[in-house]
């Protein structure tokens, strides 16, 4: 191995740049070259490379976002778009690929690792959702950032005594709407993956004022069945009979801004430098993440098209902890 490469891919993740640092830094400490990829897997069809050394990626890893640039690219799921791909990658002299991002950036790298390229992908979504580790980057920042909110929401809740509904992002995965509302005291918390009526929430949130509570919140996630925009109409719809407001906030991509926490920081520079282990060891093909607490390797053919799954058991102490 003398050359590689370094993308990341769909949503950004706080964190990213610190991978990004220490995969340049740690191949650079074996003699290799490394060049970084313009915008995701779009960069690599149209040949958007960048040379970097260890002052290009130096002062990166306390800001959030990427310094690559990162699309979602329809292009490279078509055979011709990953051809063209390759095809550049080899003109550069492109030996080995390290692909940062979550499960459809995955997906993608699982397709390139079927040609001649090394191939080693890194856990990193806020959305906790990708088979193969047990937390991804940017999920400690985005998890943060969406407690404060609820944190700052209850103290106006119980000032004035409303209910409120805060939305946070995970696409069809709970995880970040699960965590965040155990942390935050929530009473009612409405996931994808546990479809909870809408008359259920009401009942829940106006049961907390009956048992002496000072606010009642909820914490949904975006990919729930009954999200803000649902919830919003339901209540607005039947307001006479459900007998109270609810307001909602909505984070949406603030919980991907703002800079990285330390254990997004120091859990990307693991994973940057385990990916190019991963490379000189001769590991190809395989998804960088935490299992069982260690740094560890699965092949990218086991994670592709499947989601992980909510601990049930987290679901029940939801439950519980919001009497």
């Amino acid at each position: 191995m003398k050359r590689i490469a370094v993308l990341t891919s769909g949503g950004d993740a706080p964190g990213m740049n610190a991978a990004i640092r220490a995969v340049t830094r740690c191949a650079l400490d074996r003699g290799w070259e490394v060049l970084g990829v313009r915008h995701g897997y779009a960069g690599l069809i149209e040949g958007h490379f960048v040379e970097l050394n260890v002052r290009s990626v130096g002062g990166i890893m306390q800001h959030g976002g990427t310094v690559l640039g990162s699309t979602r690219c329809q292009e490279f799921m078509t055979p011709e778009g990953r051809a063209k791909a390759v095809g550049h990658a080899e003109r550069e002299r492109i030996e080995g690929l390290v692909i940062i991002g979550g499960d459809g950036s995955q997906k993608g790298a699982a397709l390139l690792s079927q040609t001649d390229l090394a191939i080693v992908g890194v856990a990193s979504t806020i959305d906790n959702d990708l088979v193969g580790s047990e937390t991804t980057i940017g999920v400690d920042t985005a998890l943060n950032i969406a407690l404060e909110a609820i944190d700052r929401l209850k103290t106006t809740a119980s000032s004035h005594q409303r209910a409120f509904l805060v939305e946070v992002m995970g696409r069809n995965c709970g995880y970040l709407a699960l965590m965040a509302g155990i942390a935050g005291g929530a009473e009612v918390i409405a996931v994808p993956e546990v479809d909870t009526p809408p008359d259920q929430i009401a009942t829940d949130l106006r049961d907390a004022y009956a048992r002496g509570k000072a606010h009642a919140l909820a914490v949904v996630a975006e990919g729930a069945r009954q999200n803000a925009a649902a919830l919003a109409a339901y209540f607005s719809e039947h307001h006479a009979r459900i007998g109270f407001e609810l307001r909602s906030t909505t984070l949406g991509h603030v919980q991907r801004g703002g800079q990285p926490t330390a254990y997004d920081r120091l859990l990307a520079t693991r994973l940057g430098a385990a990916a190019v282990d991963a490379l000189a060891h001769g590991d190809r093909g395989v998804l960088v993440g935490v299992v069982s607490g260690r740094i560890a390797t699965t092949p990218l053919a086991e994670i592709v098209d499947k989601r992980k799954a909510l601990d049930p058991a987290l679901i029940k102490l939801a439950g519980i902890l919001a009497r």
